[in-house]
């Protein structure tokens, strides 16, 4: 029964629904609309939520056995807008439920057009978490299909991320009508290689375009090539994904590399890249292109972000944040910003409980040692507030002086240079000296290194 007049889309506002467990929802507002659906703000019994309901067209028996068997999955990951209830057919269509997004998370093209401020900390954070985020599907045996910049959402401040149009993941070797976004697919879709069925590794080759995209804020493949075309129709288009696709820093072939006049900002921003950031994109959209079993893993990626998140330094001279190669020794940088020489601070290891497994962190301002970074293998990294074990600290009295300030619920030891014995209590601060060692008492320790 329809109780309101005011269009609003495919539904009107007023209008009532009822879920495949008997609840009746509400229509309230349209929230916005993509190539298979509109996505509406609706009331339920137990508060506010979104439901998808799908354009007649895309409403297919198929698609409908997709949302049921993911409801029926019972997925439970916050980082992701997971079908909750299947809404039951009307007028040729039908939907299904999911939680609202915050306000806080912005989508991929407010980024791309500079309209939002975030830095790189929260970058790499977002890359890393986007990782972990498809991971956790693979892991679970289901493939998402359609990796692309408009299915992901991101705090600026913080770099959380939530995956939205989940309705297109199916379990692994299932068939699916989504292939994909063009320009995020594998070449082997583009060009409908014999057997090239959408799944994992093709998932592998998105999530590199992702993240290349969301640390250059450009394309991989959109080079000297793509300037050059008069028509950027679907013919070019797989052409430059599928049957030709080439990396903009290709080592062994430089015909695609970006137009110095038209392109600078991301020859400028690959060049402020961490080298072992670059390494895995070259490797990925250069070997993974033509083999698909060499593409990087979700495991490869994690590590190395997480590598060079915790090796971020601000520059002395202008305060802008700067990848540095995590290690020992890495070689000197100058600010991305200003072009002053990047001063390294001094240099945390941490090494893991059994197994061990050493993380480097520069000890800038903004340093913290996260709950991620005592086990060998975290379950999830997290660089929130609730997961701090450790942060730098100034003296309140005697600006220049750094100590770490333990934020931890359990006592810690430390060790300095001399031998001596200092217990730190939660909340305690422990001056910053090379050579200091600290037992966090969870089986993992650190010491302290000039650089």
């Amino acid at each position: 029964m329809v109780t309101g007049t005011t269009a609003t889309g495919l539904l009107d506002r007023g209008t009532r629904l009822v879920t495949e467990d008997g609840e009746e929802i509400e229509v309230l507002a349209l929230l916005g609309a993509g190539g298979q659906g509109e996505v509406y703000r609706v009331a339920t019994w137990t508060g506010e939520k979104a439901l998808k309901w799908y354009y007649p067209a895309s409403a297919t028996p198929r698609q409908r056995a997709i949302v049921r068997e993911l409801v029926h999955r019972d997925f439970h990951d916050d980082r992701f807008l997971w079908p909750q209830a299947h809404v039951l057919p009307r007028d040729g269509s039908f939907g299904y439920l999911m939680e609202l997004r915050p306000e806080r998370f912005k989508g991929l093209p407010e980024l791309f057009r500079r309209t939002l401020r975030t830095d790189t900390r929260a970058l790499l954070r977002a890359c890393l978490y986007t990782v972990e985020a498809y991971q956790a599907l693979h892991m679970r045996g289901v493939a998402y299909r359609d990796i692309s910049w408009g299915n992901l959402f991101f705090d600026p401040a913080t770099g959380e991320v939530l995956v939205c149009d989940n309705d297109n993941a199916v379990v692994e070797g299932d068939v699916s009508g989504i292939t994909g976004t063009m320009t995020f697919m594998a070449p082997e879709l583009v060009r409908g290689d014999p057997g090239a069925r959408p799944g994992t590794q093709s998932d592998l080759h998105s999530l590199a375009v992702l993240l290349f995209m969301l640390l250059m804020n450009h394309h991989p493949f959109q080079g000297r090539r793509e300037l050059a075309v008069r028509c950027l129709d679907a013919s070019a288009e797989r052409r430059l994904y599928g049957h030709d696709p080439l990396f903009l820093f290709d080592p062994a072939d430089d015909s695609n590399a970006p137009d110095p006049a038209e392109q600078s900002t991301v020859r400028a921003t690959w060049a402020a890249t961490a080298e072992r950031l670059r390494e895995l994109f070259r490797r990925v959209f250069t070997t993974g292109l033509r083999d698909p079993a060499a593409r990087v893993r979700e495991s490869e990626w994690r590590d190395a972000l997480r590598a060079v998140l915790d090796a971020v330094v601000e520059c002395a001279a202008c305060g802008r944040q700067n990848m540095t190669e995590p290690g020992a020794a890495p070689p000197p940088r100058s600010c991305w910003g200003c072009g002053a020489r990047v001063v390294l601070p001094p240099r945390l290891t941490v090494t893991t409980a059994a197994p061990a497994v050493e993380h480097h962190i520069r000890l800038g301002r903004a340093a913290r040692v996260q709950a991620h970074h005592l086990p060998a293998e975290p379950a999830r990294h997290d660089c929130s507030d609730g997961t701090l074990v450790a942060e730098l600290t100034e003296h309140p009295e005697r600006p220049g002086r750094f100590g770490l300030t333990n934020r931890s619920p359990r006592p810690w030891t430390a060790t300095r240079s001399d031998g001596t014995l200092q217990p730190v209590a939660p909340g305690r601060t422990v001056p910053l000296r090379a050579g200091l060692e600290l037992d966090f008492g969870s089986g993992a320790w650190a010491v302290v290194h000039a650089r």
